[in-house]
Formats: structure tokens, C-alpha cells, sequence
């Protein structure tokens, strides 16, 4: 009653407004009152909604009066070309992967699990713990919180091959999210107009975060299988590089999780060069029918730098991760961390903490993975059944995405509107080549809310395809 009285007085405003003179003071609120026979709550409900469609201006003290129009006029940057000058590099736009998606839309482009795939229970009652205790009023050591810092050690510590040392504590730096670890990293072990050897394709954060320290990325092609080792060991020799950027495990966006054999070749090109493997093991909690093998874990000589991300996996809202190096190469990323962010939030690594060590970690990651098995599933069989022009080069035994290959010759561009016009959200997948992408693909991620639409948006990707 109250909701309709108030926009009945507000209908009738609107019409005195319309022939009201701007600036003019429309009746006070006892006024009001007493017009239209209504509470104060009522008509101040009316006026609130007047406001907000910027019909009027309330001037506390003084009443509520008909706001002028305002013309906008257009404003002159044209000073700041000179000031800028040209960028240096042209950064990749922001990827559609971040895009926001509506309720009503299907969306298989986010590089996010659903919420319903997160330890929220454990999540919350690690925030509630955290903000009690010290860590919410003090800061961290610039390396990391010291329990933190083992948990990290300890856990690439048990993959560790026999007669490789395990990493220790001192070895972690504790960083806000790998996005900052990777530009780091970037920064420290490849630097301004060096080559950085990548995948192809690979993870576009890499690109961009290569994009924004002016490094020159050298691509490496790479399958369901990996990266060839002999194309890496040329690209080394021609370039002079002294790094390779690579995701062994579930790689995003292919999925691909290399062997052992290939592992060591790798390793073996990668020391015989004196340069670096920056190994990122994104995906490590999402091991479907496979569990991650980090190379990490054979190396205690220094050349693997080993990224690990807990935001994926604990929540978006926790964006902490780690870095673990060994040698001169830990105190240059660490000084290089400390001046880009002095340390990371202290209550973050606490939750973080909190979490990962709780028991109940180990039975959700349990869970985790019958979770993703399933919606994995479930979207390859939809693909099938209504998008047979779609081809997977493999099935992912981990990660959270499938990379797809469409027929030769498809718009991109054009199948990603037609998708979204339908209410389905996808990636191109030329977002993931540090170069020409090598064909037509789409990354699609099976860990997003809705798994139940799949079928349906298997059906809009076919249908906009047969279109094409």
C-alpha cells in the first residue's frame, strides 16, 4: 500500500515537474502531507525516487526544487596527448574472461569455479578467526607469514623425486595473487626488451603482465601433449633467452599436463642453457583424473621458479600466492616484490592459512574433483550431442576449462555475438596466442555456475556455427 501510494505521488510530481521551471521549489513535505492525504514516510519515499531519477535536488534545510538540465559539454583531452606521449608497448585490453556476466546468461568464459565449488563454510569461519587475532592490526614480515611459508614449502616438499632437496620455508615469498608473482618474475629474471620463451597458447595473464614489463615474447607451439623440446632448445639458441614461461600442469587453455619423460627433456634444455623455467601451477587443486606433477619437484638446483596461486582455489576474495626460488634469484624477486607491494595483507594470509590447514581442506578437494569430473563430462557430451562440428584434441584430466577447435574459416569475432546474443558467453581463443593463433578456437569453462545448462549452450554454440 505504502509502495503504491508513494508512486502515485510521485506520478503526479513527475507532471508538475514537466511544466515547472528549473530551480523552481516544489511544496514542502507537510505540504505534501497534507495534498495527497499521506504519511511523511510515504511522501518522502516519493521524493527519494524523484531524486534518484535526477528529477530533482534536495537541499537539506532549505527543500526539494526542479533540478536544471545540464548540458554536457565536451571535455578536451587533447593536452594529454603531448603529456603521454606513445605507450611504449600496447598492452592487451581486458581479456574477455573478466567480462561480467548477467543472471540470465550461461556463462562459460570466466577462468572462476562457481561458488558452489568453493570451501566457503571454511572460508568464513577462517575471516571470522583472522579478524579476532593479531593478523587483522599488524603487518606481516615482507617475505610472508612464517606458517604460511611452510605450508607452501611442505606441500611442493612432498612431491619432491628421491634425492632432490625440498624446498625450505626461507625459500617462499608470499605475493597478492600470481598475476603480481608473474610480473615480478618478468621483471627480475627476464627484464625490459629480453625474450621470454611462452607456450602457444598460454595463460593471456602471462601476456599481459609481459606486455606491461616490455618483454618480447618468443612463442613455442604447443598440443595436447606440451611443447616440443628440441623447438624449445632452438628457440634458446636463436634468442639468447634465459627464461621459459610455461604451465606443465592442466595448462590453460589446453588442458595439457606434460609426462615425466617430458618433463626431464625440458629441465635438461632448460639447465643446459643456464636459463630459467618459471613453472605456474595454477590449477594444482583441480586434478580430475590425473594429480599434478610439478617440475618443481626434480629441480633443487635453482632453475625452476615455482608459482603457485591459492585464489582459484580458496576464493577470489583471498588473492594470495606464492613464489618458491632458490638462490640469488629468491632475494632479487623478493626485494623486487617488497618494493611493488611492501607485503601482502596480513588478514588474507591468516584466512589462507586458516583454511588450507583446516581437515576439512582435504575432504573438499576430495569432493572437488567429482565435482569438476562431472561437469567435465557433462559438457563434452553436450558438445557431442549438439555441436558435432566442434573438436577436442583431448579430454583434460584437470583444470577447468575445455579448449576447443572450430571449423577453418569461422568468424570469431561473429560467433562469440551471435552466442551472447542468445545468452551464452564464450571466449575466442585468439585472447591465449602471444602470436597469430594457429586456428579457430574457443576456451570453455565447465566449472561455472549452471551445469545443467550446458546442453542448452552446446545447442546455441552449434546453432551459431551452422550459421557461420
Amino acid at each position: 500500500m505504502v509502495n503504491d501510494s508513494s508512486a502515485k505521488i510521485a506520478a503526479a510530481l513527475r507532471e508538475r515537474i514537466a511544466g515547472a521551471a528549473p530551480g523552481a521549489r516544489l511544496p514542502s513535505t507537510r505540504e505534501l502531507v497534507a495534498e495527497f492525504a499521506a504519511s511523511p514516510v510515504t511522501v518522502q519515499q516519493a521524493l527519494r525516487a524523484l531524486d534518484t531519477e535526477g528529477l530533482v535536488e534536495r537541499r537539506p534545510g532549505a527543500g526539494t526544487f526542479v533540478r536544471a538540465v545540464r548540458t554536457a559539454r565536451p571535455s578536451d583531452y587533447r593536452w594529454q596527448t603531448a603529456a603521454l606521449g606513445a605507450p611504449p608497448a600496447r598492452v592487451p585490453r581486458v581479456p574477455t574472461a573478466l567480462k561480467t556476466a548477467a543472471n540470465d546468461v550461461i556463462a562459460l568464459h570466466s577462468g572462476y569455479p562457481d561458488r558452489e565449488l568453493l570451501p566457503e563454510r571454511l572460508v568464513r569461519a577462517a575471516f571470522t578467526r583472522a579478524a579476532r587475532g593479531d593478523a587483522a592490526m599488524s603487518r606481516p614480515p615482507a617475505a610472508g607469514m612464517p606458517e604460511l611459508q611452510h605450508w607452501f614449502a611442505a606441500e611442493l616438499g612432498e612431491t619432491m623425486a628421491a634425492g632432490v632437496a625440498p624446498p625450505t620455508p626461507g625459500d617462499v615469498i608470499v605475493v597478492p595473487g600470481s598475476q603480481t608473482g608473474l610480473s615480478s618474475l618478468f621483471r627480475v629474471l627476464v627484464g625490459p626488451g629480453r625474450p621470454l620463451l611462452v607456450e602457444s597458447p598460454t595463460f593471456w595473464g602471462a601476456i599481459v603482465a609481459a606486455a606491461r614489463e616490455h618483454v618480447d615474447l618468443v612463442p613455442i607451439p604447443t598440443g595436447p601433449d606440451g611443447p616440443d623440446p628440441d623447438l624449445l632448445d632452438q628457440a634458446f639458441e636463436r634468442t639468447g633467452a634465459r627464461a621459459f614461461y610455461a604451465q606443465p600442469n592442466f595448462a590453460n587453455p589446453t588442458g595439457a599436463q606434460w609426462t615425466d619423460g617430458l618433463a626431464e627433456r625440458v629441465l635438461d634444455v632448460v639447465r643446459s642453457r643456464g636459463a630459467f623455467l618459471i613453472e605456474d601451477d595454477w590449477a594444482h587443486e583441480f586434478g580430475i583424473g590425473a594429480d599434478p606433477r610439478p617440475v618443481a619437484s626434480r629441480d633443487d638446483t635453482g632453475h625452476v621458479v615455482y608459482v603457485r596461486s591459492l585464489t582459484k582455489s580458496v576464493s577470489p576474495a583471498v588473492r594470495v600466492a606464492a613464489v618458491i626460488a632458490r638462490g640469488p634469484s629468491r632475494d632479487r624477486i623478493l626485494a623486487d616484490a617488497q618494493a611493488e607491494s611492501m607485503y601482502v595483507s596480513g588478514l588474507l594470509q591468516a584466512v589462507a592459512a586458516d583454511v588450507v590447514t583446516q581437515p576439512g581442506w582435504r575432504t573438499h578437494l576430495k569432493g572437488l574433483r567429482h565435482q569438476l569430473a562431472a561437469r567435465r563430462d557433462l559438457m563434452v557430451a553436450s558438445l557431442a550431442d549438439h555441436a558435432p562440428h566442434v573438436h577436442l584434441e583431448a579430454v583434460p584430466q584437470g583444470g577447468l576449462n575445455l579448449w576447443a577447435r572450430l571449423p577453418d574459416g569461422t568468424d570469431l569475432p561473429a560467433l562469440a555475438r551471435a552466442c551472447e546474443a542468445a545468452g551464452v558467453l564464450v571466449v575466442p581463443g585468439d585472447e591465449w596466442f602471444p602470436a597469430e593463433p594457429t586456428g579457430a578456437y574457443l576456451r570453455l569453462n565447465y566449472s561455472g555456475p549452471n551445469p545443467g545448462a550446458f546442453p542448452d549452450a552446446a545447442r546455441t554454440i552449434g546453432e551459431a556455427l551452422d550459421k557461420d
